[in-house]
């Protein structure tokens, strides 16, 4: 859980996988035009790709090779277990015995 939260921290890899949850198989070209032209935010192939790296160490992208082409696939099954922590970091905790 902690890589899914280190990989959540960046706001461009955030951004990324919006867009794979709007769309699901971009490649690294398509993702990066998406990037400049609906959020604005220009940043180079490297520096995306290095960003899909980490999404990728995180299990949130699958990356699928075929020839020269890679596409990238959004995995939401790690989002479970943060989903998890969440619901019961915000409920109320339970009453404990203080100890004297």
């Amino acid at each position: 859980m902690d890589e899914v939260f280190r990989a959540l921290a960046d706001p461009t890899r955030r951004l990324l996988l919006e867009e794979l949850r709007r769309r699901d198989g971009q490649t690294l070209f398509e993702l990066c035009t998406r990037l400049i032209s609906v959020h604005g935010v220009a940043v180079t192939r490297q520096a995306v790709s290095k960003h899909l790296g980490v999404l990728a160490d995180a299990g949130l992208v699958h990356v699928t090779r075929a020839g020269r082409t890679t596409v990238h696939r959004l995995d939401p099954g790690p989002f479970a277990g943060v989903a998890g922590w969440l619901d019961a970091m915000s409920a109320p905790a339970a009453p404990t015995e203080e100890s004297p």
